[in-house]
């Protein structure tokens, strides 16, 4: 069976859980930055790659650094005022270096749902699946 890698949500009280699962740890790291957009924008696909920004974490195992990774990102989105659409993401042992692009937020144009605040340990899971994917998710809040 052909794994489709692929960004998704799951339910949790007032908060958010977002999943990404792919066919290595490094895809379903992207793809749970790309559920984190989606809970900002409905279509962070239609984004212009008008920006990019770098970043780097370590953490002893995965499951911190998936925390480490969203949380940088939530960082940037709000200290750049950015949203991301597009991500890479390269995992070495226990470093990550990864790349988003997006675009400035614009209120009126993307309506943003909502702010994440920081990603959590509540859900967290990094792991790889019986078929040979990967999942990494957590919940987080907004």
């Amino acid at each position: 069976m052909a794994i489709e890698p692929h960004a998704e949500h799951f339910a949790h009280g007032a908060d958010v859980g977002v999943r990404g699962v792919g066919r290595n740890r490094s895809e379903a790291f992207e793809q749970a930055a790309l559920a984190l957009s989606k809970i900002i924008i409905d279509d962070p696909a239609a984004l212009k790659h008008e920006r990019s920004v770098h970043i780097e974490c370590e953490a002893p195992n995965d499951a911190l650094l998936l925390v480490d990774w969203l949380n940088a990102l939530i960082y940037r989105m709000a200290v750049d005022h950015l949203v991301f659409g597009r991500f890479q993401v390269a995992i070495d042992g226990n470093l990550l270096h990864g790349e988003a692009w997006g675009e400035s937020i614009d209120r009126f144009r993307h309506a943003p749902a909502v702010e994440p605040k920081g990603a959590t340990y509540t859900g967290l899971q990094v792991a790889q699946q019986g078929d040979g994917s990967w999942v990494a998710q957590c919940v987080v809040d907004v």
